[in-house]
Order: structure tokens, then sequence, then C-alpha cells
């Protein structure tokens, strides 16, 4: 057998390789999560139901309006209510820094709000299978728990914590 022919032979070894490869991959249902920090610990958002992220702006408060509910902010024209993540999750409550974010989420009944977050870190692209129920203490806002790396990352449900503002 020639050198050649050889070569082509590990080529089309190669090439069948990276075919079942990425058949896998695409068979395997990712799921998109904007990552962001709370109080230290790591949070995720799908990433289909953020809007956008901006800088933190001044707020303007809201007489008699919950804790939950920090004040309002103008984006582009829209009146748009800010939320305190941290106080939806328990942590004590803190001023914002500078890497401070407004997450703006949409519900599936057609409400945005933004939710302030002590920081946006990365977008992370999770396998459905690596999403694993939630212990039983894990909170009604935690839907599901992934790990990366050695840390947990709790995957928060907009729509539970839309429904904490109404409540």
């Amino acid at each position: 057998m020639s050198p050649q022919v050889a070569g082509e032979g590990w080529d089309v070894l190669a090439r069948a390789a990276a075919k079942a490869r990425e058949a896998r991959e695409e068979s395997a249902v990712l799921r998109e999560l904007l990552c962001v920090e709370v109080g230290g610990e790591p949070y995720a958002l799908p990433i289909e139901r953020v809007r956008e992220i901006v800088r933190m702006c001044p707020l303007t408060r809201v007489p008699r309006a919950p804790a939950l509910v920090l004040g309002v902010i103008s984006l582009r024209g829209e009146i748009l209510q800010v939320l305190d993540l941290r106080r939806a999750l328990g942590a004590a409550a803190l001023p914002p820094t500078r890497r401070s974010r407004i997450v703006v989420l949409h519900g599936e009944a057609g409400d945005v709000a933004g939710w302030l977050v002590d920081a946006v870190s990365e977008v992370l692209r999770v396998p459905e299978a690596e999403l694993l129920p939630p212990p039983g203490a894990a909170g009604e806002l935690v839907t599901a728990i992934c790990v990366r790396g050695e840390r947990f990352v709790s995957l928060l449900e907009p729509d539970r914590m839309q429904s904490l503002v109404a409540a």
C-alpha cells in the first residue's frame, strides 16, 4: 500500500469521526443561560427571556411599593419597574456597585421588568441533560441546578420571579 493511499484512509476516517461527533452534539439539546452573580453566588436566567442588560442608572422611588421594588427607570421612553434580585433570593440588601447591572426580562404573559443583579458574568451553553432538579430546600425560584467547575449554578424561573411582585 502506498503512503498516499494510507493517508487518504486516515483522512476519510477523521472526517467520518468529525461528522459523528457533530451529529451527537446536534442531538444534545443545549440551553443558553445568562450567568449572573447575586450575593457572591452564581445564578442563571434563560437567555431567551433576557431582552437586554443595562448599566445601573438613577431610580425613581415608588411610594408604598413593596420592598422588592427598588423604583422605576425610563428606558428609551418605556417606564420599567426595577426589582431587587438580592431581596427576592433572601440575601442582604446592599447598594449597587460599578459591576451592578439591570437585566431586563420579559415574561410569557408579556410583562417586562428589570432585575438588579450584582454582576453579569457570561453566557453558558449547558446540555439539557446536565440541568438537574434542585434539592428540596432550593426555594421556589430555582427550577434546576448545574455544575460548572466546582460551583453549582442555580437556574431561576423568570415567571416565578415576576409573580413575587404580584403577590
